[in-house]
């Protein structure tokens, strides 16, 4: 497990860099700012950027200078996946989590006129100043002699690497996949097994949904599945779909091709023609199972469901695995919805 710590100045893209390690990396998301507010709001505290640095500084120093970092890595370690905590603001953070296993520091900083723009344009509930403001804002932060006061200069000078972020954001990305390339970041394993099912759909058969499926205990693979034909009839690529339109109760229709077995229906049909149970299983597939599906994974003993998006019409299955004690884990909270799908 690797962790990344996000350093940097006010409005440099620190947010970007973490968007980018969660969406393209797999990366898990932990938020020191999102810690901090949920701390404001329990002391009856309006949230604004005194505020969240006032009863930042107040638990380390409560506590010690490592403490909201401290209890994001335990929930980190508790999740065993790669993680990102946003934003290291103290040398006190930076020490302790070097001293908890693989721990890099990344730190972004920009042109400071350029990053005032940015906020601005942001407009979230602390970016309301104007530039003088943001300017005493952050000479506030940059500097500290007290352990648990932020210390961003300090912080940014600790830094394992530090990004410029005068450009667009695709170049900011090109700067940390190029660190990342030399970190040699492993995948989780829910990645890796992901990225598996994404190879067993270069077998499918229909250009609508190209989807894999792989069926996993223990770390090992049991099962695969990919979209096609029943065995000895047509597949869609060399014959063309086989469509069937399906009106939903608010009016809606929708068309499906029914020419294919869903890539979780195969796999679990591989695993009956060769004897292999499926209990207490992981399944990982592209997006959220159709119901026919669902109920398949829910006889064979399968526990837990990894998908890569949601399904538009998967709110049957998720409530069915919810009243079945199936784990339904998503890697992207976005929907996944095919071209043409929609017919009115």
């Amino acid at each position: 497990m690797i962790i990344i710590g996000i350093t940097g100045t006010l409005g440099a893209g620190k947010g970007t860099i973490v968007d980018y390690l969660v969406k393209e990396k797999g990366f898990v998301h932990y938020s020191v700012r999102a810690y901090i507010t949920e701390e404001c709001q329990r002391r009856g505290l309006e949230v604004n950027r005194d505020t969240l640095t006032m009863v930042g500084n107040d638990l380390r120093a409560a506590h010690c200078p490592s403490y909201i970092t401290d209890q994001l890595f335990e929930r980190a370690k508790a999740e065993g996946k790669n993680a990102v905590i946003e934003s290291v603001r103290t040398p006190g953070e930076i020490h302790s989590l070097r001293e908890k296993g693989e721990f890099y520091l990344f730190a972004v900083d920009a042109d400071r006129k350029i990053r005032y723009d940015r906020i601005y344009l942001r407009g979230s509930e602390t970016d309301h100043i104007d530039f003088e403001t943001f300017v005493a804002n952050e000479e506030r932060e940059m500097t500290a002699t007290d352990p648990n006061k932020q210390n961003l200069g300090a912080c940014i000078k600790e830094a394992d690497f530090v990004f410029m972020n005068d450009g667009t954001i695709p170049e900011l990305h090109q700067q940390v996949e190029k660190v990342l390339t030399q970190l040699h970041v492993r995948p989780s394993w829910d990645d890796y097994f992901l990225n598996l099912a994404d190879t067993v759909s270069e077998r499918a058969t229909c250009n609508r949904g190209r989807s894999g499926c792989v069926i996993v205990k223990d770390k090992q693979i049991l099962v695969t599945g990919y979209v096609g034909s029943p065995k000895g009839l047509p597949h869609c690529d060399d014959v063309g779909h086989l469509f069937r339109k399906v009106i939903h109760e608010d009016g809606s229709v929708t068309q499906h091709c029914v020419r294919t077995v869903h890539a979780e229906q195969n796999a679990i049909c591989q695993a009956a023609r060769r004897g292999i149970a499926l209990d207490g299983s992981t399944l990982y597939c592209r997006m959220t199972p159709c119901r026919t599906c669902a109920m398949l994974i829910i006889n064979c003993g399968i526990v837990r469901v990894v998908c890569e998006r949601r399904y538009h019409d998967g709110a049957e299955t998720e409530e069915m695995f919810k009243q079945v004690g199936i784990q339904l884990e998503y890697k992207y909270d976005e929907v996944q919805q095919y071209e043409g799908q929609r017919c009115n």
